[in-house]
């Protein structure tokens, strides 16, 4: 059961606006989202209908072109890290599904902004900026989640000969599974591998639109905090050749490049979740009385709202440092990236069990926030590489130096 986000206590503070990593345009863009952001109700009880819902929301609102580059209806020349970092922490300080909605439009069109033709870009990303077409990105399957080259699913060539007047085009088999946005999604970016033998060497990427023959994605996955999810079956699913992503066979690469745009911006989606727990735990022990005093006045709870504030202040100056280096034309950045999303998001689970825990029995009742943040930070610790995955890329990185 998902509950209708109640009201926050406080809007957030934006004190960390000021900070050196952000500009004047992006002050403006918070300044902007955050008053929009607590004035949205939606009705979460049906996560599909509630993500659509989301998803036309932030269209209308033109938050979404922030999520296409200027030329293709977007708000910026190109994607900007420190946008999205803000756009996603604001997102799910209100709404962890609200942020959902929009990183999924994000993530989902990633790799046609990045390597799509003129063709792919000019028919799908309008589209995503205006809200009219959801996106999803299907990388992962059942035996090849973290371990990419593991993949299963292929992509041959539907007729060589061309005797079906189909030459060049491709025929899809196999699993995608916990595909965000699966069932919802009008088009999917899937990896498959054209060349079996090739390993991570020989994957490409195929832009699926969700009606093509072949393709079914009525199985809708069930988890702990409702997000639509799904498994994706292909079956003997034919594409066209202007369906490829991108060089053939060079689909490996386009899928870490457009994770590491996002890596960053999981973390901020954690740290907007972390946030909001530290001013849920705020509000109650200032609320609380007991034992003819409130809770903020016991030196035990000033222990843990302490631990909890530098543990988003830690999570947030990791976060803002990895976005601030993309954008400003450092050399790749994806250890940074891994630290920011490992960090925010082990922070923030322990933020909102300890949120929880000044909660007592109301922290655990359904429809409490504490309790719903309590599920919903819990899949950020593992989809986008999971926390182990960040812990190697970082030490590969410090041992390679």
């Amino acid at each position: 059961m998902h509950i209708a986000t109640p009201p926050a206590p406080c809007p957030p503070s934006t004190a960390h606006l000021a900070l050196p990593f952000f500009d004047d345009a992006h002050r403006a863009l918070a300044e902007g989202l955050v008053p929009w952001a607590a004035a949205q109700a939606v009705d979460e009880t049906d996560d599909r209908a509630a993500c659509r819902d989301w998803v036309q929301r932030l269209g209308a609102g033109g938050w979404l072109r922030y999520c296409v580059p200027a030329a293709h209806g977007g708000a910026l020349p190109a994607l900007d890290s420190r946008a999205l970092v803000l756009l996603r922490e604001t997102l799910a300080y209100h709404s962890p599904l609200a942020d959902f909605a929009f990183a999924m439009q994000g993530l989902g069109s990633g790799a046609i902004t990045l390597a799509g033709s003129p063709a792919q870009q000019a028919h799908y990303l309008q589209g995503v900026a205006r809200g009219e077409l959801i996106a999803a990105f299907a990388l992962s399957e059942p035996e090849a989640g973290s371990d990419v080259g593991a993949m299963q699913t292929i992509a041959s060539s539907a007729d060589p000969s061309g005797d079906s007047g189909q030459k060049g085009s491709y025929s899809l088999t196999g699993t995608k599974t916990w595909i965000s946005n699966g069932g919802i999604a009008d088009f999917y970016c899937v990896f498959a591998k054209t060349d079996p033998s090739g390993g991570t060497r020989g994957i490409s990427a195929f832009i699926v639109d969700a009606n093509t023959p072949g393709l079914d994605t009525s199985h809708h996955i069930h988890v702990m905090a409702p997000h639509p999810l799904a498994t994706l079956q292909f079956t003997d699913c034919n594409v066209p050749a202007t369906a490829l992503l991108g060089e053939e066979n060079g689909g490996f690469k386009l899928a870490m490049r457009t994770l590491d745009i996002f890596r960053a911006s999981v973390a901020a989606a954690a740290l907007g979740m972390a946030r909001r727990a530290l001013a849920e735990a705020v509000h109650h022990a200032r609320q609380r009385r007991m034992f003819g005093q409130t809770l903020a006045d016991f030196q035990l709870t000033q222990a843990k709202i302490g631990e909890m504030a530098a543990l988003v202040d830690s999570a947030a100056l990791l976060t803002y440092r990895a976005a601030w280096l993309r954008d400003t034309g450092q050399a790749r950045v994806t250890a940074e990236a891994a630290m920011a999303k490992m960090t925010a998001t082990e922070n923030a689970q322990r933020v909102i069990d300890m949120a929880l825990q000044l909660h007592g029995g109301r922290g655990v009742e359904v429809g409490s926030k504490v309790e719903s943040l309590y599920r919903d930070i819990r899949s950020l610790r593992i989809y986008e590489g999971a926390t182990e995955v960040q812990q190697l890329i970082i030490g590969k990185a410090v041992l390679q130096e």
